[in-house]
């Protein structure tokens, strides 16, 4: 059964106090790792370019030292991803998304609107080569772009093949 927050998650000053007020989406019977510890492990694999389920258990075991000491944990081991996979399954991931955004929008320094993102892509002209299977290839370059900014905030480039 899930757990009422003690306090409303959205009002939470700090990303760890967040996760800690959310209540926990799973039964109480088996929990080895609390759910703030598994989601903050997740966040930080995904921003570190490791978003897979294997990708977060081998984050978890690369950092498990760091973030006891870090948080104030004692894990002798980490989660693996069948346990990340079972987390995030039962996850209102609506609700989740929904309660981070409340959460950024009320952070010092974040814009009262939520920043309006536009994706754009290009292929450079004369780079479309087509092969005897009539696949094509080129090199394409997408952009995304901050309207609050007002500046591309990202940019990647690479050759494609189409079939």
């Amino acid at each position: 059964m899930a757990s009422e927050p003690a306090t409303n998650p959205a009002a939470a000053s700090d990303l760890i106090s967040f996760l800690k007020a959310l209540p926990d989406c799973r039964m109480r019977r088996g929990i080895r790792f609390p759910q703030w510890w598994m989601l903050l492990v997740a966040i930080l694999s995904i921003l570190s370019g490791q978003g897979s389920l294997v990708g977060m258990e081998r984050f978890a075991k690369r950092h498990r030292q760091i973030l006891n000491e870090l948080l104030g944990t004692d894990f002798a081991k980490s989660p693996s991803d069948s346990t990340f996979r079972l987390l995030l399954a039962q996850l209102d991931v609506t609700g989740f998304e929904t309660l981070l955004r409340d959460w950024m929008a009320v952070q010092p320094g974040v814009v009262e609107e939520l920043d309006t993102l536009v994706c754009d892509g290009k292929t450079l002209r004369g780079s479309i080569a087509e092969n005897a299977s009539g696949a094509a290839t080129f090199i394409a370059q997408v952009s995304l772009y901050s309207q609050t900014l007002g500046v591309a905030i990202a940019q990647t480039g690479a050759s494609r093949q189409v079939v």
